[in-house]
């Protein structure tokens, strides 16, 4: 179970405390069990901060503590506050990443469900798509729906999410995905060929919606698996 610890305290040495950190991070460097840290200041009140850690598990949260370079940097810590700093420790009973949430349901509900519809709500009006194989580059939202149509048509791919990684207002998606070619695709007659292929792209997300697109797909390997071009 994952686990987290606030660290509340108050001081006026913003600056050292920050020194601190760095300090501490490069002195754990390959030793640490921490994978996630937040530093917070009180809007109201500049003297009073707090540091949300991130770890795996209590044990390793313990096992982190025990390392002297922590046990220094604590001490160094406690000098810089106006006061004795007080511990939460929190196990995290649920942990959401809203952003993910979209899109996960864009590949659920637009890629394996062919609800192309559902765009309109997962995606923002002025929703901008970027592909390589595109020959603008940019699509927008019906343009995008137009050419999920085509291309669902076409190959009706089932996609598999193989990882969903979200930073901040982008969330990075490695897929793959197989289907039939069935249907015109860029200019080629169908083939009735089997293929699987791997993808990634890139979502930017806007007030619980998602605003922009990359992507990136082997397309060079499905050309191959229908035989468009010979290796």
């Amino acid at each position: 179970m994952t686990f987290v610890q606030v660290i509340d305290c108050k001081t006026s040495r913003i600056d050292e405390l920050n020194r601190l950190m760095d300090s501490w991070v490069e002195a754990t460097q390959g030793k640490r069990t921490a994978t996630h840290s937040i530093v917070g200041r009180d809007r109201t009140d500049a003297t009073h901060v707090v540091e949300i850690v991130e770890f795996p598990s209590y044990d390793e949260a313990m096992e982190n503590s025990r390392l002297p370079e922590t046990g220094r940097i604590f001490q160094e810590l406690v000098a810089a506050c106006d006061q004795e700093p007080t511990f939460t420790d929190l196990d995290v009973l649920r942990d959401e990443q809203l952003n993910k949430i979209v899109v996960r349901n864009f590949f659920e509900e637009v890629a394996n469900k062919r609800n192309f519809d559902a765009q309109d709500t997962l995606c923002t009006p002025d929703y901008q798509e970027h592909d390589p194989i595109l020959p603008t580059g940019v699509i927008g939202l019906e343009e995008s729906k137009a050419g999920n149509r085509q291309l669902h048509a076409a190959l009706g791919p089932v996609v598999t999410i193989e990882s969903l990684i979200a930073e901040g207002d982008q969330v990075s998606a490695r897929f793959s995905f197989k289907g039939r070619h069935t249907g015109e695709f860029l200019g080629i007659d169908a083939t009735g060929r089997e293929f699987s292929a791997t993808g990634q792209a890139t979502f930017r997300c806007e007030g619980g919606r998602i605003a922009e697109s990359w992507w990136n797909t082997d397309d060079l390997g499905l050309l191959r698996q229908l035989g468009v071009i010979k290796t």
